[in-house]
């Protein structure tokens, strides 16, 4: 096992590994024992006593975060002429068609979130080996394939994520940074999970969440309070 650095020593004697916090506990103690020199992204990680593996029990949605996330989100639009000049004034970073199907051919994939509407579907599908992988491919369900292109780079913008269980029946998502309020880190963190809560299936037996941690980049994990979520 890997030497703990003083600034980690510091950390973990500031946290009691005994105990679960509420949202706005949690967030105050991340704040005082995250020590790294960088704004560091606030993330959650719940596990959900879900099968993956059926169709009836993959847990995914979206979800806007009512102080964002933070971060500077980088938004591809590929869409049709008409719909450009609306793209770039919702916020676009990168907009077009044509140029940036071959550039992504050709590998290119610095953006963050790509928006499309349904009738360019047809040429992205045979980029999906490329964008797949990096969670980059358009879906219906996430509200990035869509003609309300305005309105979906908008809400990315404003901080909409979205969120799928893994393999593993563990969902992570990133939901602020650590130079936010605790109470506004805390908000952002309870909108997610009353989110997922809401969409527990009806065929997941026993104790929907079995566990909740929230950390920082580098600073240990601080166990939720399951109970005070409800």
């Amino acid at each position: 096992m890997a030497k703990l650095t003083k600034k980690q020593k510091v950390a973990h004697s500031k946290l009691d590994n005994s105990q679960t916090y509420s949202l706005l506990e949690a967030a105050k103690v991340l704040k005082d024992i995250t020590s790294v020199n960088f704004d560091a992204t606030v993330d959650l990680v719940i596990r959900l006593a879900v099968d993956p593996r059926k169709a009836d029990q993959l847990v995914r949605g979206v979800v806007s975060l009512p102080h964002g996330t933070g971060k500077n989100v980088k938004v591809l639009a590929i869409v049709t002429p008409d719909k450009e000049a609306e793209a770039k004034e919702a916020g676009a970073d990168f907009v077009g068609l044509d140029e940036y199907l071959t550039k992504i051919k050709g590998g290119w994939t610095d953006v963050d979130v790509i928006v499309t509407m349904p009738s360019v579907m047809g040429k992205l599908g045979p980029l999906g080996r490329i964008l797949g992988p990096r969670g980059l491919m358009p879906n219906p369900k996430t509200g990035t394939v869509t003609m309300d292109i305005g309105k979906a780079v908008s809400a990315v913008k404003a901080g909409k994520i979205d969120f799928k269980v893994d393999k593993t029946g563990i969902i992570h998502a990133g939901i602020g940074k650590v130079s936010f309020d605790a109470d506004k880190i805390a908000e952002n963190a309870n909108e997610l999970l009353q989110t997922i809560i809401k969409l527990k299936p009806a065929t997941a037996k026993g104790d929907y969440m079995k566990s909740v941690f929230i950390g920082s980049t580098m600073s240990p994990s601080i166990g939720i309070d399951i109970k005070s979520l409800s």
